[in-house]
């Protein structure tokens, strides 16, 4: 790739930018939409549910193949090609006559953000090749999702009072139109110096993998844990893990390396970054509907409830980045696994009458959470990874989050099932089961911290298979 001089370096970064803000806004936006759009059409808790979870499980799906299409096909070509399909999708699902439509809509929206940020991600690491400017790129590329996350409750709240839910999918269409112009005209084109082959084979089992686990638990609040349409996905989906773990162990070029899991930190960062998103998923699903569907919020009030949290992980993100990089994961991670499990300990004490600014302390602890969560999990992950590894087990940590952001979402809506009809007292009382999921993930990811996460621990466990492998160029077997 050609030197760049700084000026277009930082515009290559604001178009990189473009797409972390349409990703991340289009989770927490669309949650402040859900009881509107259930509204409209007397949707199901079910269809919210997949609303949102068509969306994360797509995500989590196809993060490493997406990655992989752009080292072989182009950075700038895959990254212009998501955009395109982002806003297709956005376009799809603001004209969505239906619940069932909708859901589609979002899987279209969630195929083009695969080729987003992972990909935004590569284009800021090769554009800036310093490792200190590249440090900073990186940084105020998070800060950008935390930022998102601050806005999109309010931003989805403002758009949906005065506009409608699909004012929330019509906004994305400017900013594609102005992200593939931006693209097109400094993003310089790249590829991986060699190119991963594909395996159609492990994404089949990936997919049936996740799809699997998430529609048999969707399922379960509708139809019990006894229905075929339950326990059939979800044994479909436990039988997938050993097939998936035999086909990738013979692959030259694995869809997932298997090999990195035998690294103590990365495991451990894979179950914090799941369980972290899974907590947060199930979070802004029950808030979301019992700020407007049993307090009668309206949508920007509401949104501006859920501020705290935004607002918090801007804060303190870079706080975190900082203590990671002097002291290690191990402070960060206690401290946000101990605000989860305070959050859910007092929101066990909500009931339908609770103040409203009693809320914005269990909401100002989440933020903490989520605000001390993100750095440490990754650093836990690449810390100790041959070098060569180190962008596939970040990768694998994004997926980690997206699949738990599913489940989170799934679980919520299965314990609420009976509760949002109902309303009041019945909401809360089965809501009891989200909150004690939260606390249950806060002394999760505070013990993984504390036992697994310090520098003694720091590759532990891995081999070099997956180092040779990843620079191996021979065909699979």
């Amino acid at each position: 790739m050609p030197e760049l001089d700084d000026r277009r370096r930082r515009l290559v970064l604001a178009v990189c930018c473009v797409s972390m803000v349409m990703v991340v806004l289009d989770i927490t936006v669309v949650n402040v939409a859900l009881p509107s759009v259930r509204r409209e059409w007397g949707a199901s808790v079910e269809a919210l549910q997949w609303t949102v979870d068509a969306y994360t499980l797509v995500l989590a799906a196809f993060l490493l193949p997406a990655g992989a299409a752009a080292h072989r096909w182009g950075r700038r070509r895959v990254f212009m090609a998501g955009l395109a399909l982002f806003g297709l999708g956005s376009a799809l699902c603001a004209l969505a006559p239906g619940a069932g439509a909708l859901v589609g809509a979002r899987a279209v929206q969630a195929a083009g953000g695969t080729m987003l940020n992972p990909v935004a991600m590569a284009i800021v690491a090769t554009t800036f090749p310093g490792r200190e400017e590249r440090a900073r790129a990186i940084g105020v590329f998070g800060s950008v999702s935390g930022l998102s996350l601050a806005l999109g409750p309010v931003l989805g709240g403002a758009l949906v009072d005065a506009w409608g839910w699909r004012a929330v999918f019509w906004v994305n269409l400017p900013v594609v139109a102005a992200g593939l112009a931006g693209a097109a005209r400094w993003v310089p084109e790249s590829r991986g110096a060699r190119a991963r082959r594909f395996d159609p084979v492990g994404q089949l089992l990936v997919v049936a993998l996740l799809g699997g686990t998430v529609f048999g638990l969707i399922g379960a609040g509708r139809d019990g844990w006894s229905a075929p349409v339950v326990w059939g996905p979800l044994t479909m989906a436990a039988v997938a893990v050993p097939l998936l773990g035999w086909w990738e162990a013979r692959r030259t070029d694995p869809l997932l390396e298997v090999g990195l899991l035998r690294s103590v930190p990365m495991a451990s960062a894979l179950v914090m970054a799941f369980a972290a998103l899974c907590a947060f998923g199930a979070f802004l699903f029950a808030v979301t509907l019992y700020l407007q569907g049993v307090r009668g919020l309206s949508a920007l009030r509401a949104g501006l409830c859920l501020a705290p949290v935004g607002v918090l992980i801007v804060l303190l993100s870079p706080w975190t980045g900082r203590v990671v990089g002097r002291r290690g994961p191990r402070l960060p991670l206690v401290v946000s696994g101990a605000a989860l499990a305070s959050a859910g300990g007092l929101l066990l004490q909500v009931g339908p009458g609770t103040p409203v600014p009693a809320l914005v302390v269990p909401f100002a602890l989440v933020g903490v959470f989520q605000g001390t969560v993100n750095p440490p999990v990754t650093s836990t992950a690449v810390t100790g990874m041959p070098g060569s590894m180190a962008a596939l087990a970040s990768a694998l940590a994004s997926a980690a989050r997206q699949t738990g952001s599913a489940v989170g979402v799934a679980v919520a809506g299965t314990v609420l099932a009976g509760g949002v009809a109902a309303g009041g007292p019945a909401f809360t009382g089965a809501a009891h089961g989200v909150w004690w999921l939260l606390v249950a993930a806060g002394v999760l990811i505070a013990a993984l911290g504390a036992a697994g996460s310090g520098r003694r621990s720091v590759g532990r466990g891995v081999g070099r298979q997956p180092e040779r492998r990843a620079q191996s160029a021979q065909s699979p077997r």
